[in-house]
């Protein structure tokens, strides 16, 4: 028997490469994957354990978020109108250094939380203490590849680890966790360090998700100290060697195309964070041109203040037909094939979450169609950009399990988790004294 059937909802599809909507079919579910999908009435329901009626909705793929710090969530709006290099050395660092293991665990749950309101299914995350994050993620019943963020002073014993924590949760959570090992970035770690973290994800089996490249100073520092851009480096000191997720790639130089290229790799795009901090964007006519997927990422909310990936969506169309001065750039079905298949590929998953098709994992997302702002209902895929809302989001399922239904979350406790997360406000807020660190170039 079918597990769950969806009925009668429009399904965003990319049959035929081109994104569409076919409007009125019955989403079949077995287990954790997607059976079929075929026009309404043609399963019989009698035949199904649970039926859900998602009439008027449209169902789109569960929402990939490529880069995020989750449980950075605790300092939501704390480090407002500052330059990068202040918000790290004045705000992040003295702030993050409050944290407790209980901090990450429960800032993990609100994080996760609002994606799944937000409609996100499936996160990389890249933070601390990431015990507590995986028990978070195995209670959400989402999806994520969790990395241990380490620094280079932090030397092998910390490495190690984090490469036990890899150990100890690689395909947990039925599945739905995947662990990599997470250098934080080439200007916070030596070359030495790199190397190493490349060795023991080689011997592990591991990938590694790291920050790159962010700014043109990070490159032109790089070129400075070590004569080699920030690419070249990791290049260089076997990073790639290994699948990997790249964090933003603002400022790739010369012949990092390509390296990149060739390159088992994938590149977070988070576009609200680089308007807010006067970063720029990344070169993605470079990354189309050359074959180099990219996706969507919230980044950590103390950086753009939501997890919210229907924003970024909007934001990578608007923000480079602004650049271009030309609105004819990024179009419909281009912005759609990002957000999802190309997010899906930056996961390192482009054969199971991504797309809407049987023997997909099923990982969806249902929006209402039926509000002020997207009537009249004329082009359901420009709506989907241009106007739909993460509050449009009525339904999440991942891995075939009902995360949220009618707005209402099922697998967390809402309340209990802005309460405690409130309760630690005027803790994690205070910026502990201590000698200034210059990780970050200005």
């Amino acid at each position: 028997m079918t597990d769950i059937l969806l009925k009668n909802c429009d399904v965003l599809s990319f049959e035929g490469g081109k994104a569409h909507v076919e409007w009125n079919q019955d989403i079949a579910i077995q287990g954790n994957a997607i059976a079929s999908i075929s026009k309404h009435g043609s399963i019989q329901e009698n035949e199904c354990k649970q039926v859900m009626d998602v009439s008027g909705l449209l169902a789109v793929p569960g929402f990939i978020n490529t880069h995020a710090h989750v449980p950075m969530v605790l300092f939501r709006n704390l480090a407002e109108d500052v330059t990068v290099e202040e918000w790290f050395n004045d705000y992040i660092w003295p702030m993050e250094s409050n944290l407790t293991e209980e901090d990450v665990y429960w800032g993990a749950q609100l994080g996760l939380a609002e994606m799944i309101e937000n409609g996100i299914t499936c996160v990389a995350d890249h933070y601390f203490y990431m015990d507590e994050v995986a028990k978070a993620v195995e209670l959400a019943g989402t999806r994520a590849n969790l990395v241990w963020a380490v620094f280079g002073h932090q030397g092998e014993e910390m490495l190690d680890k984090t490469v036990e924590f890899t150990r100890r949760w690689q395909g947990k959570a039925d599945g739905r966790i995947t662990t990599w090992l997470g250098p934080h970035a080439p200007y916070t770690t030596s070359p030495e360090f790199l190397k190493l973290c490349a060795e023991k994800a080689k011997q592990n089996d591991l990938g590694i998700h790291i920050h790159l490249a962010e700014t043109e100073a990070q490159t032109d520092l790089s070129l400075k100290e070590f004569g080699v851009t920030p690419v070249k480096q990791v290049y260089e000191c076997g990073v790639l060697d290994v699948p990997t997720i790249l964090a933003h790639v603002i400022a790739p130089r010369g012949d990092d195309f390509e390296i990149l290229q060739k390159a088992d790799t994938g590149i977070a795009q988070a576009p609200r964070t680089y308007l807010k901090h006067g970063m720029g964007l990344a070169p993605i006519d470079q990354y189309k041109e050359y074959g180099i997927p990219f996706g969507l990422a919230t980044d950590g909310a103390v950086s753009n203040n939501a997890m919210d990936i229907m924003e970024q969506m909007r934001l990578i169309s608007l923000f480079t037909k602004f650049k271009h001065l030309d609105p004819t750039v990024m179009k419909i079905d281009e912005v759609l094939d990002i957000t999802f298949r190309g997010s899906a590929k930056v996961m390192h998953m482009p054969d199971r979450i991504g797309e809407l098709k049987a023997g997909r994992l099923a990982d969806i997302t249902l929006l209402r169609q039926d509000g002020l702002h997207v009537t009249p209902r004329t082009n359901q895929l420009a709506a989907l950009i241009y106007c739909a809302r993460a509050s449009d989001v009525d339904t999440v399922l991942c891995n075939g399990k009902v995360l949220m239904q009618g707005r209402q979350l099922l697998t967390l406790d809402k309340t209990r988790i802005q309460q405690e997360v409130q309760n630690r406000w005027e803790r994690l807020s205070k910026r502990l004294p201590g000698e200034r660190i210059a990780f970050y170039p200005a």
